[in-house]
């Protein structure tokens, strides 16, 4: 794989992410090497909502009472 093709595969991998600075350094790479890229990366912000799971806690058979 050629040096221009491995950043043109690392681009779309920070476009996918959404790490537009990573993106923009990529591009100034890809410019010394006089590729240019007209397409500029479109973020996109997600709500995330931790799942959270609850724990059933299961008793086991109680202790044999002492009798005195």
């Amino acid at each position: 794989m050629s040096t221009v093709a491995a950043l043109i595969e690392e681009r779309r991998g920070y476009v996918a992410r959404g790490k537009t600075g990573r993106v923009v350094q990529v591009d100034a790479e890809l410019a010394r090497f006089g590729i240019a890229v007209d397409d500029t990366p479109e973020v996109e912000f997600a709500v995330v909502t931790p799942e959270v799971e609850t724990a059933v806690v299961k008793r086991g058979p109680g202790r044999p009472r002492k009798e005195h």
